[in-house]
């Protein structure tokens, strides 16, 4: 699944991102947890707003789940590690997807699901290239919630195909063109999802 993720994704992250999560690793336990927290609230979000599409319901329910329990892991891991755990900004990435997401109809929840796709890759590939270079109980917790993260990915683009009235190719690349220039761009706050450190 990892290779399709990368092949999904414009760009992998740049080296300066990874130096200063090393450097940052308290902020990034904390955003994380944000993270985890803010996928489980999307995923409720659209359970809400979609009552009548039984499979998403389903797959968004288990998703829902899984990102409370990841969510409580990281929090446990923050105790653990005498880490406060303090409110943070959030970062422009989810909001830049999201600026583009069109307000029209049914392409509105097709833009929805391609941006939650996006959002669960990025997290994936990050996950995959901090393992490595984090102690052992980080690279563990990381390793292992790939496999998770990258089901989350795939259900977002297989619900996005199953209710696009076409191809959606080209929507994808509306986004990932917006992804990749959030991903680059010089980026003055750290957190999981930032760019490039200014």
């Amino acid at each position: 699944m990892l290779d399709d993720i990368l092949a999904f994704l414009p760009c992998e992250t740049p080296d300066a991102w990874l130096e200063a999560a090393i450097d940052n690793q308290s902020r990034l336990l904390i955003d994380h947890a944000n993270c985890e927290k803010k996928a489980a609230a999307a995923a409720m979000n659209l359970m809400y707003r979609y009552t009548s599409k039984p499979d998403l319901l389903t797959r968004m329910s288990q998703l829902a789940r899984e990102e409370l329990l990841h969510f409580r892991q990281v929090v446990e891991i923050l105790k653990n590690r005498g880490i406060e755990y303090v409110r943070l900004s959030p970062s422009r990435y989810a909001s830049g997807l999201r600026s583009l997401i069109t307000m029209d109809g049914n392409l509105r929840l097709v833009d929805t699901l391609i941006v939650g796709a996006f959002i669960e890759a990025r997290s994936c590939e990050r996950f995959a290239k901090l393992a490595p270079l984090l102690d052992a109980e980080l690279e563990r917790f990381y390793g292992g919630l790939l496999k998770s993260e990258s089901r989350h990915y795939a259900d977002y683009i297989l619900l996005a195909k199953r209710y696009s009235e076409s191809d959606i190719s080209t929507r994808v690349a509306h986004f990932a063109a917006k992804e990749a220039e959030l991903i680059n761009r010089p980026d003055d706050k750290f957190r999981f999802h930032s760019g490039v450190p200014a």
